[in-house]
């Protein structure tokens, strides 16, 4: 089976880029009720991804430091922020196996081209639904 049938493609995907700061990114997050996000280039490429943990441990820490404050979050650039783990894309001709390995400890597998340009993602979500409905048969 082709993965591109369990795509939602980038244009249905909330997504920020490098440039977004850490307030920003909350704000998108929360709008869209993601507890992780895709980071991508100006030119579409993919980064990596941002989870509210990386933000929130990373705004505990500085504060402790007396590094930040609050309102220093408008302009602290997201990218700056480490991330524990990332969400490792998949090159949009993988196979199934490949796709169900990476969905087994992430929430959602980035799928790129051929250029590293992100195209969408597959949702774990997609996938159990999937499998549930063919036990169901």
């Amino acid at each position: 089976m082709n993965i591109l049938f369990f795509l939602t493609p980038k244009s249905e995907v909330a997504y920020i880029t490098e440039d977004f700061t850490i307030r920003q990114t909350l704000e998108k997050m929360e709008h869209h009720r993601y507890s992780s996000i895709p980071i991508l280039t100006k030119d579409g490429k993919y980064v990596g991804t941002i989870t509210e943990g990386d933000l929130l441990w990373t705004l505990k820490d500085l504060i402790e430091k007396k590094e930040i404050s609050l309102k220093d979050i408008d302009v602290m650039p997201v990218i700056d922020v480490p991330r524990r783990k990332n969400n490792t894309p998949v090159p949009i001709s993988a196979n199934m196996e490949l796709l169900v390995s990476k969905a087994i400890t992430q929430n959602f597998v980035p799928v790129i081209d051929d250029t590293e340009t992100f195209i969408g993602m597959v949702k774990r979500r997609t996938i159990v639904e999937y499998c549930y409905e063919k036990m169901k048969k």
